[in-house]
C-alpha cells in the first residue's frame, strides 16, 4: 500500500522570522482528505566537540519557551539554503570559541515530524583548538566541559531533555567505545 499523503491546497496562516506556519489539505492513501498544520522551519545544526582529555564541550542557554537554563551540545538554526556542516562550524566557533580539525557526519534528526519539516544535522568534532567565544548580540551562553562517560549517564538519568544533544551524545559514546575494543 502507498502510504504518500499529496497536498492539494496551503494556506500560510503565519510567517515569521523564524518559522512559517501553513495549513494544508492533503489527499490521504484511502482517497479521504485531511488538514495537515505543518511549520516549515529552516533547520539546525548540532557539533558535538570531543576534547583530547574525552570531554564534550556544552552550552548551558536559557530556552524561553520552556522558562529554563537548558544544558545543550553547541548549535543554531541553519538559513534557507545554508551549507549545514559550514554552519556547524560557525556555531561551534561562536559559542564555545573551538575550533576543530577532524568532523564526521552523525547523520540528520527529525525533532518533530508529526507537524514540523525541521531537520537537525549532526556532527562530531575533535582535535580541538581554542580561541575566544563570540556568540550573537542576543545569545548569552555559560559553557562547561563534562566527561563523555558522564554526558552518556546524565543521558540515561534524563538529566538532559534537549533531544538533539541526547541523540549526539549517545552516538558519540557509542562510536568512541567501540573504537576501545
Amino acid at each position: 500500500m502507498d502510504l504518500t499523503e499529496k497536498p492539494i491546497s496551503q494556506e500560510y496562516i503565519f510567517k515569521g522570522r523564524i518559522v512559517k506556519l501553513r495549513v494544508d489539505d492533503a489527499l490521504l492513501p484511502n482517497g479521504e482528505t485531511a488538514k495537515r498544520e505543518v511549520i516549515e522551519h529552516p533547520g539546525g545544526v548540532c557539533i558535538a566537540p570531543l576534547t583530547e582529555d574525552g570531554e564534550l564541550i556544552f552550552v548551558e542557554q536559557y530556552r524561553y519557551p520552556y522558562s529554563e537554563v537548558v544544558l545543550e551540545l553547541p548549535a543554531g538554526k541553519l538559513e534557507y539554503g545554508e551549507d549545514p556542516f559550514e554552519a556547524g562550524k560557525r556555531e561551534l566557533s561562536e559559542e564555545t570559541g573551538a575550533e576543530a580539525t577532524d568532523y564526521i557526519s552523525l547523520g540528520k534528526l527529525y525533532p518533530t515530524p508529526g507537524y514540523c519539516g525541521e531537520i537537525i544535522h549532526l556532527y562530531r568534532a575533535k582535535h580541538l583548538t581554542f580561541k575566544e567565544q563570540h556568540p550573537d548580540a542576543d545569545e548569552f551562553l555559560r559553557v562547561r566541559r563534562i566527561p563523555l562517560e558522564e554526558a552518556f549517564q546524565m543521558v540515561m538519568r534524563n538529566e538532559i531533555p534537549d533531544s538533539k544533544t541526547q541523540v549526539a551524545i549517545m552516538k558519540v559514546y557509542f562510536m568512541e567505545k567501540g573504537a576501545e575494543k
